[in-house]
């Protein structure tokens, strides 16, 4: 047994081990096959060199011939022989089904006895979910309508396996979610959504959104399931993956339509998924945030639901707190796409002091160039919409002349029509941080700073403009004073 174990780990041991194992397959005692197709499953799913080796010899046809034999104990060792290949790469699961496993599998899925059901659809599973072609050979193989049929079975394993061989199938393509959903899939996975056990709620929240993200007509086949407000429930669970797949699913439906997000609106949905990014950490929480973005990407009424459900100081949260840039770089589109609306958008961002950080995100080395991007895009997306000047005038300091020209331009627009604010840019110190911003001759920026310049007397201007001091100082120098 040393000299064999020895020998697996030399580079032409491999085709030993497994010319033997593929002996032992052929004897006449049964617990012997069995054990020889374990020993098999075990090694192909330890890596894909030695899953190949298992395909190169010869060992599937073998296997798929006494799979339709032989007894469920050698069915299920069989079937693991067959997931533990074909869970490598699309080209080991399709020499899966060049040797006709497919039928055989499929065959298995009908098996009076559950643990065959179940090795089978984790089989399935791992062929279908590789490209659109191999989940197409799984749905001609007919596997569709009976994974809907495991799903009902009472064994929790098996709804969790054929849930997620489903969710596989379906998120390569509307045809094939169009196929998992006239097989009848949707209504019997929105039923299990009170199920108790987690593992299965994430398997079927998965495969909700794996349907709803194609189309508009697919995504209201799943709210028509009647998922809410059920789902809203799930988000509040335990269990991570559960409120992950949840707000996954809500944000799949949102993002489609206007009418899709008034209906999450309506049902409390924007609501229950800010809460939801409250109470979680990391990546968790990047569902909720891109679905809130979504929502607020459709119109300013329903941008003014996110606000009004609080949603701007959670997504300021996560923008400040999240160590990972990619969350931080969906916080800053979320909060762009509330904020480029109207007046009242900006200012209901600004007041949360988020500007500022945007700002240090973009200019900042160690941000992603994806995050500094999105920062960006926020940043000018906002300020062309803000009227809050308290909010504006740290740019005037900090900002880069390509996001200046932004902030000099809102200045130019909200100045002329109030008095009050005038007097208090004087007073701040931004009129005479505006003469001092160099701005090239007929350039934007120059037009809004004579704009801006156009709403003070002409003295003041004067006052506050570089080296004017140095002016009165010659003016006290040179003036002879009146001898009486």
């Amino acid at each position: 047994m040393h000299s064999l174990t020895m020998d697996f780990w030399l580079p032409n041991g491999q085709e030993g081990v497994m010319s033997l194992l593929r002996t032992l397959l052929l004897d006449v005692v049964p617990t012997i096959q069995q054990t020889a197709a374990l020993a098999l499953g075990r090694l192909a799913n330890y890596n894909d060199d030695l899953a190949e080796a298992v395909v190169k010899c010869d060992i599937l046809p073998q296997l798929v011939y006494s799979l339709a034999e032989q007894n469920r104990f050698y069915k299920k060792a069989a079937a693991f022989v067959l997931r533990a290949v074909g869970k490598h790469s699309p080209q080991l699961a399709q020499a899966i089904v060049d040797c006709g496993a497919l039928d055989t599998l499929v065959i298995c899925l009908e098996d009076f006895d559950p643990g065959v059901k179940e090795a089978a659809a984790w089989a399935l599973r791992y062929i279908a979910r590789h490209n659109a072609e191999l989940s197409q050979a799984v749905v001609d193989a007919g596997a569709v309508p009976l994974l809907v049929f495991c799903i009902q079975e009472p064994e929790i394993a098996l709804k969790r396996i054929a849930a997620s061989a489903l969710s596989d199938i379906a998120k390569h393509s509307p045809e094939l979610a169009q196929t998992v959903v006239d097989a009848g899939a949707v209504a019997y996975l929105a039923q299990m959504l009170l199920n108790p056990d987690a593992k299965l709620k994430h398997q079927i929240l998965s495969a909700l959104s794996q349907v709803s993200k194609h189309s508009v007509d697919l995504a209201e086949m799943v709210v028509e399931a009647e998922i809410f407000p059920v789902v809203l429930t799930c988000l509040k669970d335990k269990d991570e993956y559960v409120k992950k797949n949840a707000s996954t699913l809500i944000r799949e439906i949102a993002k489609h339509t206007p009418e899709l997000s008034q209906l999450v609106v309506n049902t409390g949905g924007v609501a229950a998924v800010i809460d939801c990014i409250g109470s979680c950490k990391g990546n968790t929480r990047l569902p909720g945030i891109m679905m809130l973005g979504y929502v607020a990407a459709h119109s300013e009424n329903l941008a003014m639901a996110v606000i009004i459900s609080k949603g701007v100081p959670q997504l300021s949260v996560c923008l400040s707190e999240e160590p990972e840039d990619h969350i931080k770089a969906a916080a800053a589109w979320a909060l762009g796409q509330i904020g480029r609306h109207t007046p009242e958008h900006a200012r209901a961002v600004a007041v949360t002091n988020t500007l500022p950080v945007l700002l240090s995100l973009y200019m900042s080395t160690e941000s992603s160039e994806d995050l500094q991007v999105k920062s960006k895009k926020a940043i000018k997306s906002i300020l062309q919409k803000c009227t809050y000047l308290p909010a504006l005038e740290p740019f005037l300091y900090d900002a880069p002349p390509n996001i200046l020209k932004h902030v000099v331009g809102q200045f130019s627009k909200v100045l002329p029509h109030d008095s009050k604010a005038r007097r208090l840019f004087v007073t701040s110190g931004g009129l005479k941080k505006i003469q001092e911003i160099k701005a090239e001759p007929g350039s934007l920026l120059q037009e809004y700073i004579n704009s801006i310049n156009n709403c003070y007397p002409e003295e003041i201007v004067r006052y506050y403009s570089p080296g004017y001091s140095d002016t009165l100082l010659q003016r006290v120098d040179s003036y002879q004073p009146l001898n009486n």
